[in-house]
């Protein structure tokens, strides 16, 4: 899986998200897997929480398909109001590789 969207949500409290704010993100991390997985094109592959962030990894052989599955889950999400996502078009490890960064 060469490419990946890489989501940036902002949370709350500046550390970690209350935990009503953790929940909502589970739950938007189900809707992101069973999406992914039911349009077969890529895997999500987990979160990082701290420093008042969450980012969400997502991994696929093609950015802009994978995005085009996501983009309405969190356009829809209020937990994702005011976040972003990286479209990365190559390996993390590729110093060339583009990244676009994204706003909804």
């Amino acid at each position: 899986m060469d490419q990946a969207i890489i989501v940036y949500l902002i949370l709350n409290d500046g550390q970690f998200g209350a935990a009503d704010e953790r929940e909502s993100i589970y739950a938007l991390e189900d809707r992101l897997e069973k999406a992914i997985e039911d349009a077969s094109v890529g895997e999500f592959d987990g979160d990082l929480f701290g420093e008042g962030e969450c980012i969400l990894y997502m991994y696929g052989p093609n950015a802009e398909r994978l995005f085009v599955v996501v983009e309405p889950l969190l356009k829809s999400s209020p937990v994702a109001a005011g976040g972003y996502a990286i479209k990365r078009f190559g390996v993390e490890a590729d110093p060339s590789a583009k990244e676009v960064r994204v706003t909804w």
